[in-house]
């Protein structure tokens, strides 16, 4: 839907293997950060929403989340609400309280997604990602993927929810039936992750700073055919936070360092129909276009919700940035590199910058505002305008369960 809000103050961790730091310190660090940057005081915050997916997991913390890590930096009165939301956790925390701002209910309001997934026991980790699915109907999902992989041809290896993610095996296949139906190559899925090797070594925040060759990433160990190490997100712990305000405070605050949320949009996956073959990136992207009157072509840059090589390469497609069967071609050609046509995850994406899933939507709405900002340092796309966030989430059916589209613009 259309918004009428301001991003006012942006803040967020490293991203990274941080067991010594428990859950309630990262979103402190976020908020504080947050807080800091839009110049004003906790006091000024009039509702917060508060995105976590995995802590009754891992930290066995549920119920109150929110509650626990605000009141913890002396935060509390004010309205909170707790959202799970699967890999759109952020984004949907921050899409409500866009809304919230946008419908006249309140005029200063904080959005945090914070997320541990680091755990001494993988096999919780594991399990958080294979809840991301209808667990009532397991035996029909990992049948789906069996049958994706044997209608291709390769081989599908043990271990999914065990010692890998279940959601790797989902990628491998849409890898496959890319590659079939197109004839995209393993060597334009490593480009994918070499190409944000370079952004996320110009990124403070990312957990991972080497800059990697495609040959790195093509040599690297076997997750699930045809996806190397490189080419997944990796586990991760983080927090990120927004200070978001109307207009009427934004004017009050100062406009020189706001940015505006023009549209964010909410939606799920459904049961498709015999011969239907829009996703539902596809579909958000469209609404987002046509609310705000935009095109692929007027975007200056883009945070995509990564998880796997081929997956970034499917949403150039979906949301326009090249035709269907071209998302090969274009990464290939440096079009979402810095300095190309449009640059595609700066912060060095999922697979770079990391994926506590619980924070990464909102983690991507920070690094849009820098760029719009012009505080993005070495990795500042210039005269950035106009920027769209997508972050999906969870897998129903054959595609994601939930889906958030954000456009921001300066």
């Amino acid at each position: 839907m259309k918004q009428n809000a301001y991003v006012i103050g942006a803040g967020m961790t490293r991203f990274g293997k941080h067991l010594d730091f428990s859950l309630k310190s990262l979103a402190a660090d976020a908020i504080t950060g947050a807080l800091t940057d839009a110049g004003i005081s906790s006091k000024s915050l009039q509702a917060a929403y508060m995105g976590n997916a995995a802590a009754g997991i891992i930290t066995g913390q549920v119920c109150v989340p929110g509650q626990t890590v605000l009141r913890s930096i002396g935060i509390g009165k004010i309205p909170v609400v707790n959202i799970e939301n699967a890999c759109a956790t952020a984004a949907t925390a921050f899409q409500q309280a866009c809304t919230m701002i946008t419908s006249g209910v309140y005029d200063v309001v904080l959005a945090c997604g914070y997320e541990k997934l680091y755990h001494t026991d993988k096999l919780k980790t594991f399990s958080v990602f294979t809840g991301a699915v209808d667990v009532e109907d397991m035996d029909n999902v990992t049948a789906g993927i069996q049958k994706k992989f044997k209608a291709v041809g390769a081989p599908l290896e043990e271990g999914a929810g065990s010692t890998r993610s279940l959601f790797v095996d989902i990628y491998a296949t849409w890898a496959l039936e890319h590659m079939q139906r197109y004839g995209t190559t393993r060597e334009q899925f490593a480009a994918v992750s070499a190409k944000n090797s370079i952004h996320g070594n110009l990124n403070p925040n990312a957990q991972y700073q080497e800059v990697i060759s495609v040959e790195d990433v093509l040599n690297a160990r076997e997750v699930a055919w045809p996806l190397t190490v490189p080419m997944c997100s990796p586990l991760g712990d983080g927090a990120a936070a927004v200070v978001l305000v109307s207009e009427k405070k934004a004017r009050e605050l100062g406009m020189s360092r706001a940015v505006k949320v023009e549209a964010s949009y909410l939606s799920s996956g459904w049961d498709y129909e015999e011969g239907e073959t829009e996703s539902i990136a596809t579909f958000a992207a469209k609404k987002l276009y046509e609310e705000v009157g935009i095109g692929p072509s007027d975007l200056d840059c883009v945070e995509l919700h990564d998880a796997s090589a081929p997956s970034e390469i499917m949403y150039y497609e979906y949301l326009g940035l090249c035709e269907p069967g071209e998302g090969g071609s274009f990464v290939e050609q440096g079009h979402s590199a810095l300095g190309g046509k449009v640059p595609v995850n700066t912060s060095g994406g999922l697979m770079r910058k990391g994926h506590p899933i619980g924070a990464t939507g909102i983690a991507q709405i920070v690094e849009l505002t820098e760029q719009l900002r012009g505080e993005a340092g070495g990795r500042q796309v210039k005269d950035a305008k106009v920027a769209l966030a997508e972050n999906g989430g969870g897998y129903i059916g054959s595609d994601a369960a939930s889906m958030v589209m954000t456009l921001l613009t300066r």
